[in-house]
């Protein structure tokens, strides 16, 4: 078998070559966020230590460093013999009430802190977007929005919310961008399935992801760009009106 081809799209920039920090821990951080994001899916099965390593640009040993890693962790498992390899296992969805008691305890100020990144960050890879993506990229994206449309519980919707960011990172065409994106939809994506709890913040979404496939679509960059920071600003908003009632209300 020959070396598998990554091709464009989110899996382009997961399989980029890795900065020059600890190779290791690189090459399992991004493995974790693909598979906490769902870019790699539950019981898939991974490209071998030989293709892994030759996408990273890093020996088969910082590979099998990694793999292990992420096996102590849960995240995938090793199968032996003929079929055998390494395998996503997808962890367990925080419960409703672990979230918001993380949400509890942010203040105002951090979620708009987190919110000015996040809109940073897509408002830079819609623009870019809108001026680099071809018709195989828009073609992802409406995809990506028909997925999020009809996403019935939240946690379907959340994920699909999160690949729509991410394949408008990819749009961009800049790896940097993607990883990016995909940092920050680990660390505070599992939040957004508050906000997706609610038919009404979905359906706006929904709404806002068509506003900015079209924006992109027409190739036009600072439309995408508002329409990309108009989303991030709706979830946000909503985190802190939603922050702002737990706070109010007595701890069990």
């Amino acid at each position: 078998m020959g070396t598998r081809r990554f091709g464009r799209g989110p899996r382009s920039a997961l399989f980029a070559p890795l900065e020059s920090l600890s190779r290791t821990e690189l090459v399992t951080h991004r493995l974790a966020d693909a598979i906490m994001l769902g870019l790699l899916t539950d019981a898939e099965q991974l490209p071998s230590e030989t293709a892994l390593a030759t996408g990273f640009g890093v020996s088969t040993v910082t590979v099998r460093e990694a793999l292990t890693a992420l096996r102590q962790r849960g995240l995938i498992e090793t199968r032996r013999g003929r079929g055998g390899g390494s395998f996503v296992r997808s962890p367990a969805e925080d419960t409703t009430e672990v979230l918001r008691e993380r949400l509890r305890e942010y203040s105002p100020g951090t979620l708009r802190d987190i919110g000015d990144h996040y809109a940073a960050i897509s408002g830079a890879a819609a623009e870019l977007a809108a001026e680099r993506a071809d018709r195989d990229d828009v073609a992802r994206l409406r995809s990506a929005v028909v997925t999020l449309e009809t996403a019935a519980r939240p946690g379907d919707r959340r994920r699909a919310d999160g690949h729509f960011s991410i394949e408008v990172a990819a749009a961009a065409q800049s790896a940097r961008l993607t990883r990016a994106e995909m940092a920050l939809q680990t660390e505070v994506g599992p939040l957004f399935w508050l906000v997706m709890e609610d038919d009404s913040a979905h359906g706006l979404a929904v709404e806002r992801c068509r506003a900015l496939t079209a924006a992109v679509d027409d190739g036009d960059g600072p439309r995408a760009r508002v329409a990309a920071q108009e989303r991030i600003s709706d979830a946000v908003g909503n985190l802190t009106e939603r922050h702002l009632e737990l706070v109010r209300q007595p701890r069990e």
